[in-house]
């Protein structure tokens, strides 16, 4: 299997879904179409990699996998798992997916909560670079509009 094409891309498709996430102008189109399609385009096609890679991978069925020992309990398992180019490349995977799937609700969320787009930007790049941390600084910028800490954290 060509791990290093997998990895290109995935990593490739993430970044054309957060530019389109972070650019495209989604006041235009009805019903939340720029969204829709960085969900479905962009979240769902990553999860689909990952759900096809993931199982053959760990069953053996596939090659690239940790040369056992590699299980989800123990640091050395994980690390295992990760220092594989098979393990690597579906672990980088699932943080796309994930990651680009926390960038849409922050876009969301701060659409609705009527924050300029110039200020969600730098979120959206801080969660695409280092996730939770984007993350945090939008669970921040959040409180700044609610009396509440409840109200700013719970997603709507």
């Amino acid at each position: 299997m060509n791990w290093d094409l997998i990895f290109t891309i995935c990593n490739n498709w993430a970044l054309i879904m957060w530019l389109v996430l972070a650019f495209a102008p989604r006041h235009y189109w009805p019903n939340d179409i720029v969204i829709k399609m960085v969900f479905y385009g962009g979240v769902g096609l990553l999860a689909l990699a990952y759900a096809a890679i993931i199982i053959p991978l760990m069953t053996g069925m596939i090659s690239g996998g940790a040369s056992g020992g590699a299980d989800f309990t123990s640091l050395a398992g994980v690390q295992a798992l990760l220092s594989s180019d098979g393990g690597a490349t579906v672990g980088w995977i699932h943080y796309l997916a994930f990651d680009l799937f926390v960038g849409i609700w922050i876009a969301r969320n701060a659409d609705k909560h009527g924050f300029a787009r110039w200020l969600q930007v730098p979120i959206l790049f801080f969660t695409l670079m280092l996730g939770p941390l984007g993350l945090v600084l939008y669970l921040l910028l959040r409180m700044t509009r609610h009396n509440k800490v409840a109200e700013a954290v719970v997603p709507q």
